[in-house]
């Protein structure tokens, strides 16, 4: 698991999971390059050692360019990691088309041209590998999640479709899926009694997963030790979905 000499791309990486797979990243050895819309992040992420780039993934020229641009610069590309992404809750009924529009476009449309522009370079290199994330909603969800959980399930698919598009250049294609992960708005809300022992009740082993075990998930699958993995989708939910009524308990404590 070690990225030394290499360089990743992290998209949303200036908070929650984006920040947790930039540290992991860097903790092993790569330099790494942060893609995030919002400037907030950008000092937490240089912290880490990391070169944050303001970029709004659903640019899609945009974002393309500065993938370009940070190759460039670097002199090669090793790893793009696919993390940005919103989650819209809605009842189904009441869903608007700009709603809908959004949760296509950051959360399945900028990971298909990111994982393109990358691979092109990649392909030419004739290595890289790329970590998509997907959720555990690819696989079971709840209601209100329609369209989100349609886009998570869209990036897992074509996951596996490009890595037999890129496999045979040697770049490898992954996703994750993470259940509910500890980012600052989880860690904010579990200062809640309530919804601490709720969260915990929600997994097998009663821990809610946090951004840096999804980091090193990621750096698994971007490292040489991950060599074996190719259109992959590693569940990262602590056996959350693989209880048959664990949703349907979620839904009757969490309205």
């Amino acid at each position: 698991m070690n990225l030394s000499g290499r360089h990743v791309i992290v998209t949303g990486a200036g908070a929650g999971i984006g920040l947790g797979i930039a540290r992991a990243c860097r903790a092993a050895g790569a330099e790494v390059t942060g893609f995030d819309r919002s400037t907030e992040g950008c000092n937490r992420l240089e912290e880490t050692g990391a070169r944050f780039v303001q970029v709004d993934v659903t640019d899609l020229d945009g974002f393309e360019a500065a993938i370009s641009e940070a190759h460039a610069r670097m002199g090669r590309l090793d790893g793009m990691v696919n993390n940005a992404g919103v989650t819209i809750k809605v009842p189904f009924l009441e869903m608007t088309r700009d709603q809908m529009e959004t949760l296509w476009t950051v959360n399945q449309r900028s990971v298909l041209v990111g994982c393109q522009a990358a691979g092109r370079i990649m392909a030419a290199a004739g290595r890289g590998a790329i970590v998509n994330l997907s959720s555990v909603h690819a696989r079971a969800t709840n209601p209100g999640h329609e369209g989100y959980a349609g886009t998570k399930a869209a990036i897992a698919a074509m996951t596996r479709a490009m890595a037999w598009s890129l496999g045979p250049e040697g770049v490898r294609v992954n996703a994750i899926c993470p259940a509910m992960t500890r980012t600052e708005i989880v860690d904010e809300a579990m200062k809640d009694p309530t919804k601490d022992a709720l969260f915990r009740s929600w997994t097998a082993d009663g821990e809610v997963t946090t951004v840096d075990e999804i980091g090193t998930l990621a750096v698994f699958l971007l490292s040489d030790a991950g060599a074996a993995l190719n259109g992959s989708e590693v569940v990262a939910d602590r056996a959350m979905s693989a209880l048959l009524d664990v949703f349907d308990v979620k839904g009757k404590k969490d309205g």
